[in-house]
């Protein structure tokens, strides 16, 4: 029938239904179920578009898909929710993202480049940190921060260092993130709280780059010379400070369409956020964490550690990082950079967070042998090649069997390693928003043929693997339709084309973050598709992905988000 033919049939029945009901002088209504009718219904159970005329939701489950008929018949009493046109799929679960890091790339400084903020250059950088710090928001940190400048972009080719950020602030501290999450920019005040100075050693998998012929620190910290230190800066001083970043965190990633987001890598203070609030009942989407290795013996072995939500939070598994950030060229390759970063020498193929292949060992046995699933951090192909070599072994002595372990990013990943990850089971989660954030700059750095196979998508398809796709957020906003949008065009910001023969169709882009993700999340069960019985988390979006052009894609939005068949954003 044609969505008029249907608005009839539902106006007959409501004027059957009062006149039946007549006597009682009132029409009862089931408030705890929903029959959706009136637009595109796209399930995602199939290898192709499949679509019903309607979809029943009672008290949060997916009750019925089929016939608005008979959904009508079957539930006389459910309210109706005329779709008007739109359409009406799976809520969105994110193959790799940091949750945690949502309310600080919402809520601290907007520094990322164009089309998504308008840093692009140092001097705007200096102007917008200074136009965010006022009292009130200084007082949430206690430091001026931003997420995601990227010096690939920026006019000047490089990163901002302290004597860039002290004319922001020389009485405050300053902290600026990288686009990865793999660097910072700190000023003279940060150094100073950190204790960071011309005695301070590099630790074992970071560098802090030094003003050019000395050892005094320039405030560029990279990798593990950073990350510990993010958390820290990112926590919020008191209640009211937390109330306002997880509201504002979790309002952006359900206007993306989240029902279910990652917190990718969880260090001390994340995981206690995140305790907290669920203690407290304030998550309204699930948030499933997986816990840095050095930290995960000890929380795996707390009731968080589950296959089910405790008021919309679980811990999944544990995460391991191998290398560090492919465009910020820390990832560790078997190759050397084309263009190496400031103070590198000519042969640098950056460098691995865990030098020492039996201390990687000793962490995927902990895994295998609590049966715990593990998310492996690694970019370069010589950091791939470590994890090959390691979990191979560690498998021989434990087996496979449903560990449904996870690359994570695979940017520089070669064709024979995805052939040997095929083989230990590895589901990868790849990362194509590389390919228009990044496209041009890794041509610069790997060269054309080499870049060209980043993220390769297909390739990996082909090769019978599991795979899902991701945003990395805060790494780039949470945007999944511009994530579906760069895995079928591969367009990078200058219009060239990356790796045409990686695209995904639309379908294979949408079930990698829905039906596939779920899978990856061992929730395959209840989640990522529309199937009777399965929860109630539906994403409405304005218009049908696969039914506008490719680059139309990218401009869909979402119009509401449905949570356990309750409505938590809507536009």
């Amino acid at each position: 029938m044609t969505n008029n033919k249907k608005s009839i049939t539902i106006f007959i029945y409501f004027l059957f239904f009062a006149v039946s009901c007549s006597s009682n002088k009132e029409i009862l209504i089931d408030e705890n179920s929903t029959i959706y009718f009136g637009g595109d219904i796209l399930t995602m159970e199939s290898d192709n578009p499949v679509y019903v005329e309607s979809i029943v939701i009672e008290s949060g489950t997916i009750a019925f898909t089929g016939s608005l008929d008979e959904a009508i018949e079957k539930f006389p009493a459910a309210r109706k929710s005329d779709l008007n046109g739109q359409t009406l799929m799976p809520g969105f679960i994110d193959g790799h993202c940091h949750f945690a890091g949502f309310p600080g790339q919402s809520v601290g400084a907007q520094i990322l480049p164009p089309p998504d903020a308008t840093v692009s250059d140092i001097p705007t950088l200096i102007s917008v940190l200074k136009e965010w710090s006022t009292p009130e928001n200084i007082k949430l940190t206690g430091w001026i921060f931003g997420l995601g400048f990227d010096d690939s972009v920026l006019e000047e080719k490089r990163f901002p260092n302290k004597f860039d950020l002290d004319k922001v602030s020389e009485d405050i501290p300053v902290m600026i993130i990288h686009i990865s999450g793999h660097f910072a920019s700190v000023n003279s005040k940060a150094l100073e709280m950190l204790n960071i100075n011309s005695n301070t050693l590099d630790p074992e998998g970071g560098v802090i780059r030094r003003v050019e012929n000395s050892n005094e620190p320039n405030g560029v910290l990279e990798e593990l010379a950073a990350i510990p230190y993010m958390p820290m800066v990112l926590a919020p001083k008191s209640e009211a400070a937390m109330m306002t970043f997880l509201n504002s965190g979790q309002e952006m990633a359900m206007s993306y369409g989240y029902t279910t987001a990652q917190e990718g890598r969880a260090m001390p203070n994340t995981h206690a956020f995140l305790e907290e609030v669920a203690k407290q009942e304030l998550l309204k989407i699930d948030i499933v964490s997986y816990i840095d290795y050095s930290i995960a013996d000890s929380l795996l072995r707390t009731e968080w550690y589950s296959p089910s939500y405790k008021n919309h939070y679980r811990i999944g598994g544990m995460k391991i990082t191998l290398d560090g950030s492919p465009q910020g060229r820390t990832a560790w390759r078997t190759q050397p950079y084309l263009l190496p970063p400031d103070g590198a020498e000519k042969g640098y193929k950056g460098y691995p967070a865990i030098p020492n292949d039996l201390d990687v060992i000793d962490i995927y046995e902990v895994a295998y042998k609590n049966q715990w699933q593990i998310l492996t951090h690694a970019n370069g192909d010589a950091a791939m090649d470590q994890m090959i070599r390691t979990m191979s072994e560690v498998q021989q002595k434990y087996g496979k069997e449903n560990r449904r372990d996870v690359l994570i990013h695979g940017q520089y990943v070669r064709d024979d390693q995805l052939d040997e990850f095929q083989e230990l089971g590895v589901v990868a989660s790849l990362f194509p928003l590389h390919t228009y954030y990044w496209g041009d700059w890794h041509a610069q750095l790997i060269g054309d043929s080499l870049g060209s196979f980043i993220s390769p998508t297909r390739a990996a398809l082909d090769k019978k693997m599991n795979i899902t796709i991701h945003t990395d957020a805060p790494v780039a906003l949470p945007n999944l339709m511009r994530v579906i949008w760069t895995a079928t065009t591969r367009v990078s910001r200058s219009g060239k084309i990356i790796g045409a023969d990686q695209r995904l169709t639309v379908y294979e882009a949408l079930k990698c973050i829905t039906d596939w993700s779920a899978y990856q999340h061992f929730e395959e069960k209840t989640k990522g598709t529309l199937t009777k019985g399965k929860i109630a988390d539906l994403v409405l979006l304005n218009r049908n992905p696969l039914k506008v052009d490719l680059e139309e894609v990218k401009e869909i939005i979402v119009m509401e988000t449905i949570k356990n068949g309750k409505t938590v954003f809507k536009r």
